[in-house]
């Protein structure tokens, strides 16, 4: 056979090939709708989450929306989900992710999408509450039988005790830390001086940092520091299971940390609003609200929360709200003073 021959006998083995690659994709989409064919659809939502979420939503609050969903129209539908640190995931999706839906840890990150054009305004406060999903507050967790004597924030400003801490520049999570070590001293009538000298004592004795929430309580759990500040809710989850190794200190005031649902319409096609928007309303309805309180965080339906005897008393609670907001709050105590008065002082 001429090389020209072989050439062309190649090139046409080739299509051959590639067209039959191509039909039996398409046979297998189309299989669930062939004659003959019972099985429903399979239809999927994008999720991107901040860290503490991940096992929540994908072992109960999905699981939910799933069988009501396929109980309603017949529809199967998966959860394809991804949990990070909050500043992470809202990298990857101005990257480009095509999240459908995300939760994140504070709405400063929601505002970072707005800025970089991938959500039109801050639509997720015409949700309900203002797009507040659930809450937690910060606590201390500290080693078992407490032997720093740590009641409080003020405590972590002492000489010689070990705080290990997630990083503001990554974690929405430390950035509502931030705001607890700060305000809490204003809260219980302290000036602003006195809420400066406490934060920057803290910070003096940070000793291990992680990018996420989750990440920096692996580091706990290895040794490191004598407390740890992060959700409640990570600390009952382990209470729960058995695998807590240390013991809750609740402040007399700290933070309530409120998570936010972003709705990312631009990655949304117009045949997945319809399920998108359910999954969505869902996410506010008693059943979902109810499972965040079987699972450690306190609902914004404030009646539910008593089904959760282990949440613990707080006297002075706030809100980002008490600070202005969270632009106003990461322009004065997260920019302001943390990033550009203490962080040079303690040399970090």
């Amino acid at each position: 056979m001429h090389r020209v021959d072989q050439l062309n006998w190649r090139l046409l083995l080739q299509r051959v090939i590639i067209l039959c690659l191509a039909g039996g994709l398409l046979l297998y989409a189309a299989w669930p709708w062939l004659p003959g064919r019972r099985g429903p659809a399979v239809r999927t939502i994008v999720l991107y989450g901040f860290s503490i979420l991940g096992e929540m939503m994908n072992g109960a609050v999905f699981p939910e929306f799933q069988a009501e969903w396929e109980a309603r129209t017949g529809e199967r539908v998966e959860l394809v989900s991804a949990f990070s640190a909050s500043g992470t995931v809202t990298n990857q999706m101005i990257l480009g992710v095509p999240a459908e839906v995300a939760i994140l840890s504070l709405e400063l990150d929601a505002l970072r999408l707005v800025e970089a054009g991938i959500v039109p305004g801050p639509l997720w406060r015409d949700l309900p509450h203002g797009g507040v999903l659930n809450r937690t507050p910060f606590i201390i967790l500290v080693r078992p039988g407490n032997p720093r004597a740590i009641e409080d924030f003020a405590d972590l400003a002492r000489p010689g005790v070990g705080v290990v801490h997630p990083d503001p520049l990554t974690s929405g999570g430390a950035q509502w830390a931030l705001l607890a070590e700060y305000h809490s001293v204003r809260m219980l009538g302290g000036t602003d001086a006195e809420a400066y000298a406490q934060l920057e004592a803290i910070w003096h004795n940070v000793v291990a940092q992680a990018a996420s929430a989750r990440a920096v309580r692996t580091q706990f759990e290895s040794g490191f520091g004598d407390a740890l500040i992060t959700y409640e809710q990570e600390v009952l989850s382990d209470r729960w299971r058995g695998r807590l190794e240390g013991e809750i200190v609740y402040p007399q005031s700290t933070i309530f940390s409120e998570h936010i649902v972003v709705i990312l319409d631009r990655n949304i096609a117009p045949e997945q609003r319809e399920l998108i928007d359910a999954f969505v309303e869902f996410l506010w309805s008693e059943t979902a609200q109810r499972i965040y309180v079987d699972y450690g965080f306190r609902s914004v339906d404030e009646h539910l929360n008593a089904a959760n005897p282990d949440f613990g008393l707080i006297p002075f609670p706030f809100t980002v709200d008490e600070l202005g907001g969270w632009p106003q709050a990461k322009r004065e105590i997260v920019d302001g003073i943390w990033r550009n008065q203490v962080l040079p002082e303690v040399g970090r």
